[in-house]
């Protein structure tokens, strides 16, 4: 799957962890057709609940856990 959004150097595809420990595989980026938000096209590496997406800000934001600061989603590896 090509990049489509805004946003290719940002959120690469790739293998990346969640911050609660699964797996996930990024397959790009994309515009919402309504608000035009860029958001990212992942799928959960630990399950077949097919594709999801997540507005970028969110999916690159740092969260608070057990009182420290953490990426939400973390790159593994690249593809």
């Amino acid at each position: 799957m090509a990049e489509t959004g805004t946003v290719p150097n940002t959120v690469r595809p790739g293998r990346y962890r969640h911050f609660k420990g699964g797996e996930y595989e990024v397959l790009g980026t994309a515009r919402h057709s309504e608000g035009l938000e860029d958001m990212v096209v992942y799928r959960p590496l630990y399950n077949d609940t097919g594709l999801w997406v997540r507005p970028v800000s969110m999916f690159l934001e740092n969260v608070e856990r057990e009182g420290r600061l953490m990426p939400r989603f973390a790159l593994i590896n690249e593809d």
